[in-house]
């Protein structure tokens, strides 16, 4: 009998990307010679097209294997499944050109892998060896199953051995793809939370278990002691603090330090950034939350610390004083279900920086108009603001950097709109410095917030399509001086929603927002995580065409999206 092999306890594993995509076809064991060329070609074309477009926001490429052995009958499918395994694939695409017998191929390579593993097949509207015929079948076979699959029906040349893919149905796949790898590149990773719940806020909770099981993210909690600790015994990179320290006094705007012991706090607050940083290092953290109200700079029963606005700006932002780097989503005051609102849309867009604010005032048209009229401010009458209002996205911290610009724009010239007033002490009796700029008007994306049900046991996200917009100068600083002026303001108008759902429907007090995101992109991966989308604008169609993905027949047949998602939440 042998013995079982022990593992080394100094040799590092071969390294296997978080996310590893397989590519693969089926085929109709009587077709020609001809026909398989083809259908190599196509699943190698895609292949190399979704390795050049999908990344992830963390120092670790996206994998893209395809396997040339076409899945003609149950021996080939064990085959592929095989070398996907050997691979680490956790995302299969299968794209056919041909018809196949679904229970001897695609059914049964599936088999071998857990039934929660996202599932794409993608083919063209071909005639002549019709594989759109077999995704029906197939697909049809897994929707009443009660598998989740989503069908990419697109167009590629009808003949020829190597087929033109048109780019609408490589850009859907590619949509797919980004949700795909938000899933399973996130499972097993983890968000620290600085802190305990977040001035009592019930909407910020940290819902460990829901949040593991629905997600596979991991909530590390640490105390704020730790902080503290660190701080007072000076635990952190001196030299690189007075590096960071020399390029906010070169680059930013403006820096008020005339608050008593407006310099020391301003380091502390920036040690605290190295501190945090190093932490989350040590642990592999993709996000985090801190704690500042009330626990760390306000609660005079101790001793109010320093804010850190900058320290959560910077995680937010693709920089800092040593260069590009990685986005780490943070949310301000232990704001955990904020956290991870920014943490997967940032994954979603492929690292695109995150906007946290405050729900502020919902500023109504006619509000804005009487505004504008008393401060003698011209209004032709058309304005976005003019006819649909806007919320003044408005937080003491975590604002990124990178929405003082628009997106694209130089670091310099990013931090050229940046100040940092002092603190407001009625609020933050521990000094320090707040962070200040105003986004420009025409940043579109995404603005939404996840939320918690206790009856359900599931996660919602409210959301919406919106945009930045400017102000006229006046009114401008009118809308700012009316919450407070210190503070990030950002002028958003969403979509879709009135001003009347928009305030009556925010499931918190927070909303994020991120740019370059899709509809398409976070409704696939809605569907993948099973959170419900809650979208009740009267506006907005039920399925907009080029905007939204198709709804899985899977859902169609079970009573929608829906009762859908309640009946897998069930495990029914």
């Amino acid at each position: 009998m042998s013995n079982a092999t022990r593992i080394s306890e100094t040799k590092q594993p071969q390294s296997i990307p978080a996310v590893v995509i397989g590519v693969c076809a089926t085929c109709d064991p009587r077709v020609d010679d001809g026909s398989r060329v083809r259908t190599r070609n196509i699943v190698e074309k895609i292949a190399n097209h979704i390795q050049a477009s999908v990344e992830i926001p963390v120092n670790e490429g996206v994998k893209v294997v395809w396997t040339p052995t076409l899945i003609e009958v149950e021996t080939d499918a064990d085959t592929v499944a095989r070398q996907f395994k050997a691979e680490g694939v956790n995302v299969v695409i299968c794209t056919p050109d041909t018809w196949a017998f679904p229970q001897l191929t695609l059914i049964s390579l599936m088999s071998h892998f857990p039934v929660e593993t996202p599932l794409n097949i993608t083919c063209g509207n071909s005639a002549p060896k019709p594989g759109v015929v077999f995704a029906h079948a197939v697909n049809g076979a897994f929707a009443q199953q009660g598998r989740l699959t989503h069908m990419n029906i697109g167009n590629w040349d009808d003949f020829g051995a190597d087929p033109e893919i048109k780019p609408a149905t490589l850009q859907s796949l590619v949509d797919w793809c980004f949700a795909a790898a938000t899933y399973v590149g996130l499972k097993g990773r983890r968000v620290v939370c600085f802190g305990h719940d977040s001035m009592g806020m019930e909407t910020a909770l940290t819902h460990v278990n829901a949040t593991r099981e629905t997600f596979g993210v991991e909530i590390t909690r640490l105390d704020m002691k730790l902080l503290s600790d660190k701080l007072q015994k000076g635990d952190y990179n001196k030299e690189e603090l007075k590096a960071l320290r020399a390029w906010l006094d070169k680059n930013l705007k403006s820096i008020d330090l005339s608050q008593p012991g407006g310099s020391e706090n301003l380091d502390k607050s920036l040690a605290l950034y190295l501190i945090m940083r190093d932490l989350l290092n040590d642990i592999n953290a993709v996000g985090g939350a801190f704690m500042n109200q009330l626990e760390w700079g306000s609660d005079r029963r101790g001793i109010p610390q320093p804010i850190c606005d900058m320290a959560e700006s910077l995680f937010n932002s693709t920089f800092d004083h040593n260069g590009p780097k990685p986005v780490i989503p943070f949310g301000t005051e232990a704001d955990m279900q904020g956290t991870l609102t920014m943490l997967f849309k940032t994954w979603l867009s492929g690292g695109n920086p995150p906007l946290f604010m405050d729900f502020r005032k919902v500023w109504e048209p006619f509000e804005l108009l009487n505004a504008a009229r008393k401060l003698g401010v011209d209004v032709k009458g058309n304005e976005l603001w003019a006819t649909r209002g806007l919320v003044d996205g408005d937080n003491s911290g975590s604002a990124s950097l990178n929405w003082a610009a628009m997106p694209g724009e130089t670091v310099e010239n990013i931090l050229k709109n940046i100040g940092m007033p002092a603190a407001e002490n009625f609020y933050f009796p521990g000094g320090g410095n707040s962070v200040n700029f105003v986004s420009p008007g025409g940043i579109e994306g995404i603005a939404s917030r996840l939320t918690y049900s206790h009856l359900s046991g599931m996660f919602s996200l409210v959301w919406d399509e919106a945009q930045t917009i400017d102000l006229p100068a006046k009114l401008a600083d009118f809308v700012a001086n009316s919450s407070n002026v210190t503070w990030p303001h950002s002028w958003i108008v969403p979509k879709y929603a009135t001003m009347t759902e928009y305030k009556q429907y925010a499931p918190a007090n927070h909303f994020h927002m991120t740019w370059g995101l899709k509809p398409a992109v976070l409704q696939y991966w809605m569907d993948l995580t099973n959170v419900l989308s809650v979208a009740p604008w009267q506006a907005r169609p039920s399925f907009i065409e080029g905007t939204d993905r198709p709804q899985p027949l899977m859902f169609l047949i079970n009573g929608g999206e829906n009762e859908s998602k309640r009946l897998r939440a069930k495990g029914m």
